[in-house]
């Protein structure tokens, strides 16, 4: 992979403290600053499109995210999600073609110590340069296929769905 698309669309990922009273708010997108830092050996391109909590992404914001990926001349492209409705939107963009599309987030913010957020977006980048077409979530160390993962809020945590 020479070239990588990354489309952000906000999400916890993102989040910054906003006031006094511990209040966060959507920043910028943290993911080219953590690319940056970590001196990646390809190129890439990030794309802000939303600064929500995913929670308020609506079917308009989805199909935004994904004319937005199908206007992408690459194949490789990294989607930063909020983790409460990934799997929703990571389910709406799995009849894409001809791309290998890899949603991640983060539990905690990336601004945060001990955030997982460079360890979610290191297996997101491995798993966009190796796996075939298709769309995936990378979170908690694995790769899911978004048709047998939810989201366990009361664990924080992603698993597999059984049935």
């Amino acid at each position: 992979m020479q070239h990588l698309t990354i489309v952000t669309t906000g999400g916890t990922i993102d989040k910054i403290y906003f006031d006094d009273k511990s209040d966060y708010k959507i920043g910028a997108p943290q993911i080219g600053e953590i690319l940056s830092q970590l001196g990646v050996a390809f190129q890439f391109d990030v794309i802000p499109i939303l600064r929500k909590d995913s929670l308020h992404i609506t079917a308009e914001d989805r199909a935004l995210i994904r004319s937005t990926i199908e206007a992408q001349p690459g194949r490789h492209v990294l989607v930063t999600h909020g983790t409460d409705t990934m799997v929703e939107t990571a389910r709406e963009l799995a009849s894409l073609k001809n791309k290998v599309i890899v949603l991640t987030g983060a539990l905690n913010p990336a601004r945060f110590q001990g955030s997982d957020a460079v360890f979610n977006v290191g297996c997101a980048v491995a798993a966009v340069q190796t796996l075939p077409d298709g769309v995936y979530i990378a979170m908690n160390g694995r790769v899911w296929d978004p048709a047998k993962v939810r989201k366990n809020r009361d664990a924080n945590r992603f698993e597999e769905v059984n049935g």
